[in-house]
């Protein structure tokens, strides 16, 4: 393919926020009939990227082309005018209208003036049959999981009869058979000719569907590259700035032989905790300095359980021992009484206060806990903030920033860092890493690894089995929200993992 076949072609793209140049000079060419991968650390502009060429921000400089024409969108609705159709990775649907309302919200059918409700369900239910899904139509899209609302909106987004579709982080809620049914459409749509941004921190799936990978770093463009030709390596190379003897193996080999196993007493003792409905009786021990992981497959219980433990959902049965002693956690707030403390997996919606400065979301779980009746003081307010955006290397040009303008991996950081701020004796992760770039990770599962020979008990729960492996001491898996095995030592592979979940009969 040649530029002769481009659809979208940006060139020497800038924009600049308060403190903070998100693109500098930045080129990317889509082709007709491609799926073009777009990659680069959480920072690196992708995001930034796609809201100009879709009209939520306006470029400062540069030039956009559509089909080798001059191409402006002031605001989305004209990119989707023009055949330019988003999916963007926190899932956009209004939960209590219908499946079917929320594919066709703004398109309704129409027959005398009203809308055809008929024909709206008639064809969502076609939509959705396209997909092999069986789902109700007529059903609230609340009703549904995580991945099925993820589905529900890239049948929107294809639905837009786009000439080209970006996917930003679309298989960020799905499991294995999901993303196979997603790619099977994307390869249709490719084979009809259409151009797919795709965006991903998943490199398997780059390998797997994409054509060509293009690669920003830091707001700038490093450079464009065919992914059969592109070894995996050197795209992290690429991604992190760093030459190929820089970033081996030898990280992976590094973090493992800082494990040591524990030989305390157990700090936290489960027994047979459950919620009826949400998540069958488990129980679990941990000690002090010591990881715990949850593996498991989407809907295995895994964030079910950590919820549990911090009090965000009442259990109906079973116990909790801290030091050998029955406690109640009831609620979050004594779950943090306890000097708990919880990074939830939805760190939008569940995390941050987006419209608080850093040094505000950083002091605020320690703040709550001494209550309003004794404010911290802005210097220590300030001296709190500095102290954890230096300990765990914050990309943030002040302390009074704004954290919605920081990158995904930052953002994490903060929550890390404001339940660090309350010295917490028990440390729950739910997706710490999920959504953010290989750099970030690296450096978030390091800080894990210390906090616990520090003498930390910590919860670790990550999709990515290999994740999973490289952080934990020991590993508990999931499935249909049971615990149906534990593995230690030389047992965590992640090969045993996948067996343990394969296995007929669970495991007690």
């Amino acid at each position: 393919m040649s530029n002769t076949d481009a659809l979208i072609e940006i060139r020497n793209l800038s924009k600049t926020f308060p403190g903070v140049k998100a693109l500098d000079s930045v080129n990317f060419t889509l082709r007709k009939g491609e799926v073009h991968g777009l990659m680069g650390e959480n920072g690196a502009g992708k995001s930034t990227l796609i809201k100009v060429l879709t009209g939520l921000y306006q470029r400062d400089g540069g030039e956009i082309l559509l089909e080798s024409k001059p191409f402006h969108a002031s605001r989305p609705q004209e990119a989707n005018n023009a055949g330019i159709s988003t999916l963007y990775q926190e899932v956009n649907l209004i939960p209590d209208l219908s499946v079917a309302e929320n594919i066709y919200i703004g398109r309704e059918p129409k027959k005398f003036g009203r809308i055809d409700w008929k024909k709206i369900y008639q064809d969502a239910e076609n939509d959705i049959r396209k997909l092999d899904l069986d789902i109700d139509v007529t059903e609230p899209v609340s009703s549904y999981s995580m991945a099925i609302q993820q589905l529900i909106a890239i049948i929107r987004a294809l639905n837009l009869s786009a000439r080209v579709l970006i996917l930003d982080e679309p298989t960020s809620s799905l499991d294995l058979a999901e993303v196979k049914q997603l790619f099977k459409v994307i390869r249709k749509l490719k084979n009809d000719g259409i151009g797919i941004l795709f965006v991903t921190h998943f490199l398997d799936q780059v390998y797997e569907i994409t054509d060509r990978i293009t690669v920003l770093r830091n707001g700038k463009f490093i450079g464009e590259y065919e992914t059969a030709k592109l070894p995996r390596l050197e795209l992290i190379a690429h991604m992190l700035g760093k030459n190929l003897d820089e970033f081996t193996l030898e990280q992976q080999k590094e973090l493992k032989t800082k494990k040591k196993a524990s030989d305390s007493d157990d700090f936290l003792r489960v027994e047979n905790l459950q919620k009826k409905g949400a998540m069958n009786p488990f129980s679990l021990e941990i000690r002090r300095g010591e990881v715990m992981g949850l593996a498991g497959l989407l809907g295995s219980g895994r964030t079910e359980t950590a919820r549990l433990l911090f009090g965000i959902d009442k259990h109906s049965g079973g116990s909790l021992f801290l030091d050998g002693h029955e406690i109640a956690i009831s609620s979050p707030k004594k779950a943090i009484d306890q000097n708990f403390a919880f990074c939830p997996e939805d760190r939008k919606v569940e995390g941050l206060i987006t419209e608080l400065s850093v040094r505000e979301n950083i002091i605020l779980a320690l703040q709550a806990r001494t209550g309003v009746l004794k404010p911290l003081s802005p210097k220590q307010q300030e001296e709190l903030a500095d102290k954890y955006i230096e300990l765990l290397q914050i990309k943030t040009p002040s302390r009074n920033q704004s954290v919605k303008n920081l990158s995904g991996g930052n953002q994490q950081k903060v929550i890390i860092a404001r339940w660090l701020a309350t010295d917490p004796v028990f440390l729950i992760l739910d997706e710490p890493t999920r959504g953010i770039d290989v750099g970030a990770k690296s450096e978030i599962e390091k800080l894990i690894l210390q906090l616990r020979d520090e003498g930390m008990a910590i919860l670790f729960i990550s999709s990515e089995l290999e994740e999973v492996v490289t952080c934990s001491d020991k590993i508990a898996v999931l499935r249909d929200r049971n615990i149906i095995g534990e593995l230690n030592g030389e047992e965590m592979e992640v090969g045993n993992i996948m067996r343990v979940i394969a296995e007929k009969e669970a495991v007690q």
